[in-house]
């Protein structure tokens, strides 16, 4: 085997390793997010290891139904919600 070979091979289960290791982590941080936009309310959760990346998905995904177009996503997710709770660390 050459040593090229041998490199790709090394690089590709340590690449492995690194995502399926990532991929075990438990979020410790879960968010509902509940969002009114133009008469329409929407609920959604997500979960990540920070609060702010919780808040942000959950609005993402809850805008993802409500909206329709760039402009309306971003004018949603600048929406204050009507709900947000947290739980976890």
């Amino acid at each position: 085997m050459s040593k090229t070979t041998k490199a790709t091979v090394l690089f590709l289960a340590l690449l492995f390793g690194y995502v399926v290791f990532r991929s075990m982590s438990i979020p410790k941080i879960e968010c509902e997010v509940c969002i009114t936009y133009d008469g329409e309310q929407q609920c959604r959760k997500a979960s990540s290891d920070t609060h702010q990346m919780a808040m942000q998905s959950a609005t993402t995904a809850a805008c993802a139904t409500l909206a329709g177009g760039m402009t309306d996503s971003i004018r949603c997710q600048n929406t204050t919600p009507d709900r947000a709770t947290c739980t976890g660390e």
